[in-house]
């Protein structure tokens, strides 16, 4: 399954290579809400593409990103003064009577300081870095649909929730940001054929288990090429008047052998650029040509690097 992928940065080739427009008003409902929502986590590959509004929209977006780094800086802030004067009582308390108790907080108190620094400074960072663009399980990424006569680009969850279900599905089935190629006409039968989207990204990721440790592989099309994505996504809402949710989940099916032989059993399905339209319009076209547009897929060798741990 494709637990990380790195999503297309530029989001004018986004919309050009789709023929989408930016759901606009929809991008300003999620920067607000994450606004008081921690939970929403969009890549700063993303927020930038707001770095230089062109209209009263992109700006309201623009401020709602500052407005929201400005508070993790914040936060960030005050956990390192925390940490630091942790790790200074520890190391009086070891250099008067070394303690069990007072070791451990040091320990704490260090590494603590390390991870939220680093926080810091990729909040902080001015100049783009690609590890930006990288998405995970119940992170908000770039979508494309088709609402009726417009084909638009919303953000929407990578992890999906079906219609109908109870929010505690997300921890209790914590892989429904894949969905299976063979589980389509089964648990994914509401949506197959009814709500089906594309993300487009560059390259993916992959946990695999060498020699009982665990490795992340970065695989990489050859030749390079935006990947479109085949998804399924949902529009759920929420039975007690809470807020709506747009999720999604990338459809997985069997990897082509130089993935395989890197040690996945799964990966993505990147569709042909010529099949998008029926793809994204599969209202009325019978499921056997949905599969045969998940058949006919894009096929170029995927190169892989192993990651630093």
């Amino acid at each position: 399954m494709c637990y990380s992928a790195q999503i297309q940065a530029a989001y004018l080739k986004y919309l050009r290579e789709t023929g989408a427009e930016m759901d606009i008003d929809q991008f300003v409902e999620i920067f607000g809400a994450r606004v008081s929502d921690s939970s929403i986590r969009i890549p700063r590959a993303v927020e930038r593409w707001f770095d230089a509004p062109r209209n009263d929209a992109e700006r309201r977006i623009k401020s709602l990103i500052d407005q929201y780094r400005n508070s993790e800086i914040t936060k960030l802030e005050q956990e390192v003064f925390a940490q630091k004067k942790r790790l200074a009582d520890a190391e009086r308390t070891l250099a008067s009577k070394p303690t069990k108790a007072a070791a451990e907080s040091q320990r704490i108190a260090s590494s603590k300081i390390g991870k939220t620094i680093e926080r810091l400074d990729r909040l902080k960072a001015v100049k783009p870095d690609p590890a930006e663009a990288r998405i995970f399980p119940l992170h908000y990424a770039p979508i494309v649909v088709q609402d009726g006569a417009r084909r638009v680009m919303r953000l929407a969850r990578y992890h999906c929730r079906k219609p109908g279900e109870a929010a505690f599905i997300d921890r209790k089935l914590p892989g429904l940001y894949n969905a299976r190629r063979d589980s389509l006409g089964k648990y994914w039968k509401e949506l197959f054929g009814a709500k089906h989207a594309v993300m487009l990204v560059e390259s993916f990721f992959e946990n695999v288990d060498r020699d009982g440790s665990n490795q992340v592989l970065h695989f990489i099309p050859k030749p390079a090429g935006t990947m479109l994505i085949a998804c399924l996504y949902s529009e759920w809402r929420d039975t007690k008047g809470g807020s709506p949710l747009l999720s999604f989940a990338a459809i997985t099916d069997d990897p082509p052998a130089e993935v395989a032989a890197a040690g996945h059993d799964r990966m993505i399905i990147s569709i042909k650029p010529e099949n998008l339209d029926a793809w994204l319009n599969p209202a009325g076209q019978p499921l056997e040509e949905m599969q045969r547009i998940l058949g006919d897929r894009q096929a170029p060798y995927y190169e892989h690097e192993v990651m630093a741990a």
